[in-house]
């Protein structure tokens, strides 16, 4: 049994500087370790079998003299019940499972649930550029709130909807971990009654209130100068004028959703975010006879399953989109025009900001049902015992509502006979 030392206290190991192996006390066989560049490391010292060992604790002062004299404690119970704690320690290490491993698993498990292979990547890509670098290497039984706070807070005030996607999805791999054993406790991810006492809400950052939108009256007049520019991504935002979706699922659109034979676009729930279909329902979109021929029109690449796709076959970017939308605005600013501002604001439109567009033409220019307009947008309608009842989603309904904005982004104000509204012309023929 190694000669007792003096037990130091935290002030005299912090003065420990002369390069050496320095004894700490308290534990036999615990020191400090100094090498000649000044570094610091905790080591413990023991013989096993008659064999003499070292164990590495870990640098100094990052873990402090309370945790190692913890360790050493336990290492000298398992010395006494005959049990190499090195031997241990690895055992113990290889039982657990980090953040990068749990990753890797609940993706295994649950690949069944991803509706394809391009919503699988999404979902793998986020984590692996958000949350791996952060979490990656802790185990998961170790992740604090600390942790997930580290990790949010560089993007959750600029990019604030993939930043909560990301929690979300966070949380859902260490809810699994909880389940499969390797972990127990609270979720550190979880928002409500956690992350929302020290993080702002994310509508109160990204509501819908501050897009700048399209005026309506601008709407036609800026279709138009849309129909005037080529190019990829010029015309996924023209389809998303005509279909008033998010830049999300536009940009992820995949053929596979499309029926161009019953002229309906369907989103399944989970694709991009609970917003899409908060019912947690496939959400149907009705296409309009336009555009139904915009989608005609457009090429399609092999062994690639997107609609509108970026010239290096992924998908385009927010930024790809958003430029279209200010040149249109700055050409129409030096031109004859005045830009296509926001009515309440005195900024420039963005993508966005045509679902606000939409939804200001039904309230103010159409006899359409307002509820009609938000299942279009694909809000929540009503109180929670009528989103439980009402199972309808108006799809009929709202293909002629989405006849007509089509006819009034292309000028034409007159609203569309519904009896008129066959296969024929459904069907573009």
């Amino acid at each position: 049994m190694p000669r007792r030392a003096k037990e130091l206290g935290p002030l005299e190991v912090k003065r420990l500087t002369r390069p050496g192996v320095h004894a700490v006390g308290g534990i036999a066989g615990l020191a400090l370790q100094v090498t000649s560049t000044g570094a610091r490391s905790w080591v413990f010292r023991f013989r096993h079998n008659g064999r003499r060992r070292e164990a590495g604790l870990g640098p100094y002062p990052d873990i402090s003299l309370a945790k190692v004299r913890d360790y050493a404690r336990e290492a000298r119970e398992l010395l006494r019940q005959g049990v190499d704690p090195i031997a241990e320690r690895r055992a113990a290490r290889r039982k657990l499972v980090t953040f990068a491993e749990a990753v890797e698993k609940f993706a295994d498990e649950k690949a069944i649930e991803f509706r394809s292979t391009l919503h699988r990547k999404q979902w793998r890509a986020s984590l692996e550029r958000h949350a791996v670098p952060t979490l990656g290497d802790i185990a998961v039984k170790d992740i604090t709130l600390h942790d997930i706070l580290n990790m949010l807070r560089p993007i959750w005030l600029t990019t604030t909807e993939t930043a909560s996607k990301v929690r979300q999805r966070v949380e859902r791999v260490l809810e699994y971990a909880t389940v499969a054993g390797h972990r127990s406790g609270e979720n550190p991810a979880r928002w409500r009654g956690n992350l929302d006492m020290v993080l702002p809400a994310p509508t109160k950052l990204t509501g819908a209130k501050n897009y700048p939108a399209l005026r309506v009256d601008d709407a036609a007049r800026w279709f138009a100068a849309l129909q005037t520019r080529s190019g990829s991504s010029a015309r996924a935002l023209e389809f998303q004028a005509l279909t008033a979706s998010r830049t999300g699922a536009v940009r992820f659109a995949t053929w596979d959703e499309v029926d161009i034979d019953r002229g309906l676009w369907t989103i399944q729930p989970g694709r991009q975010s609970s917003k899409i279909s908060p019912s947690g329902r496939p959400h149907r979109v009705p296409l309009s006879t336009f555009a139904l021929s915009l989608l005609r029109m457009l090429p399609r690449a092999n062994n690639n399953p997107l609609v509108f796709w970026a010239p290096r076959g992924g998908p385009f970017s927010d930024a790809s989109l958003s430029a279209v939308m200010r040149k249109i605005h700055a050409a129409d600013e030096g031109g004859r025009g005045k830009g296509y501002f926001d009515a309440q604001r005195a900024r420039a439109a963005v993508p966005h900001g045509l679902r606000s567009t939409f939804r200001t033409w039904v309230a103010e220019r159409t006899q359409f049902d307002g509820d009609m307009a938000e299942i279009a947008l694909a809000h929540k309608v009503g109180n929670k015992v009528q989103q439980a009842y009402d199972r309808s989603d108006q799809l009929e309904k709202r293909r002629v509502m989405m006849e007509d904005w089509a006819a009034f982004l292309q000028g034409n104000d007159g609203a569309t006979d519904i009896l008129g509204l066959d296969n024929g012309s459904l069907n573009g023929r």
